[in-house]
């Protein structure tokens, strides 16, 4: 079990780009396997589950080069090249790779079986195979089809106006995807808004994908879908560590190059200037329908805040460091309707409550969220990612603040995400080992 310790760090200085975007890269290596002809994507980031992506999509029946470190050649086949794969799908811990690839294995009209390991294994899949049944999928899991490995056999579909339940990108992202092989309008209705990287991406590929307030539709495509040619910008996600520990350690001031600054994404960055953070966003530009630019983070006084409904939504994935922030803002921030926490590759409440109070921290879980009260100085210790990446990367920007030594137990998983995150910490000044 790979373990990191973390110094109390003085000022973090310097100009850095994150791994690209991991949800934008799953879906440039799934939509340029349905284009017809060659997709050249670069940036494309080798964490653990867009590589898990890459590998169900080969299984498939598509080529992908490898052109370089960084970029890819997918030779697209068009709407129905899949070929039926003969072994399962391996989705590794990928929740979005096993949801976008259930809707287009449904529409796809093959059979295949979509595995994971033990913590994917635990994740729930039934708002995903509940919408597909209705469209005309067989979907079978374990516990009346709620939870992996699902068995699909895809095949004429028809199109459905559909409510989500709560807001769910990769849950609406299935669903259209399914949508694109009917023969009429599939119609999905959100609660709140959700990240919309599927419909922003399949519109730049020439897909009838349409947004109207909260409702969306997706049909057939009556032309073939165009091939990609993108760099994948920064992952928001991912830069929400650097940009959180730069507004925390005296002194810091970090840029981090080309950012996806989609406002479905930028929750965290919202939450921090609202509670007093410096940050700024210069060279904004367009790649593939996603605003993009860099931003520079520095220090502020914190104040604490409320972040609830559509917030939640916008900063779900972020939301483990924010309650690292909040340990050291003045005052009381509260995070509640926030239930998806408990069903992320770990507890997500539970794991960030037990772990940051090991440091030090006033933090209370509650159902749907946790308090925090702040500002309180926290103290090194030895703590445990339980293999949730995020979570192990939270902890990492805790003992930049911590007096003493920090150590972090299970970090291999953060590649999943970020791989060499703690050489850029290193790179930026900090003492990481």
């Amino acid at each position: 079990m790979n373990s990191l310790t973390v110094q109390r760090s003085e000022a973090l200085i310097g100009q850095v780009r994150v791994p690209g975007d991991k949800s934008i890269s799953h879906r440039a290596v799934l939509f340029g396997s349905l284009a017809d002809g060659v997709s050249r994507v670069r940036g494309f980031p080798r964490g653990g589950d867009c590589l898990a992506t890459l590998e169900c999509v080969r299984r498939l029946g598509i080529e992908i080069e490898e052109a370089g470190a960084d970029e890819l050649l997918i030779h697209g086949r068009g709407l129905h090249g899949w070929q039926e794969p003969s072994l399962p799908l391996d989705c590794v811990t990928s929740g979005t790779t096993m949801r976008l690839l259930a809707g287009l294995v449904a529409g796809a009209g093959i059979f295949a079986v979509l595995s994971g390991g033990p913590q994917l294994s635990r994740r729930p899949m039934g708002r995903v195979a509940e919408p597909l049944r209705k469209m005309g999928a067989i979907v079978l899991g374990r516990q009346r089809g709620t939870l992996p490995p699902l068995a699909i056999q895809g095949g004429n579909l028809r199109g459905i106006d559909y409510r989500l339940p709560i807001a769910s990108a990769q849950v609406k992202s299935a669903i259209l995807l399914a949508g694109l092989f009917t023969h009429d309008l599939t119609v999905v209705v959100e609660p709140g808004p959700s990240r919309d990287h599927t419909e922003r991406m399949l519109r730049a590929m020439g897909a009838p994908v349409h947004t109207l307030g909260a409702k969306i539709t997706s049909e057939a495509p009556t032309t073939p879908l165009q091939p990609l040619d993108l760099r994948v910008p920064a992952d928001m996600s991912s830069a929400a560590f650097l940009l959180t520990a730069a507004v925390l350690v005296p002194g810091s001031v970090i840029t981090l190059e080309d950012v996806v600054l989609n406002p479905t994404r930028r929750g965290l960055f919202d939450i921090l200037r609202r509670m007093g953070a410096d940050l700024r966003i210069s060279e904004e530009t367009e790649v593939c329908g996603e605003p993009v630019g860099h931003i520079t983070a520095r220090p502020g006084p914190l104040t604490a805040t409320t972040v609830a409904g559509e917030m939640v939504v916008r900063a779900i994935d972020e939301l483990p460091v924010l309650a690292v922030a909040a340990t050291q803002a003045h005052g009381i921030t509260t995070v509640r309707n926030a239930e998806e926490l408990r069903v992320k590759e770990t507890d997500r409440i539970s794991t960030v409550v037990a772990e940051l109070r090991k440091l030090g921290a006033h933090i209370e879980a509650q159902p749907d969220g946790f308090i925090v009260e702040g500002p309180t100085p926290l103290r090194g210790a030895v703590v445990d990612s339980h293999g949730d990446h995020r979570l192990a990367m939270a902890l990492c920007v805790a003992g930049l603040l911590a007096h003493g030594e920090t150590t972090i137990m299970d970090t291999e998983c953060m590649a999943d995400s970020f791989p060499g995150f703690e050489r850029l910490l290193v790179k930026l000044g900090a003492e990481v080992s």
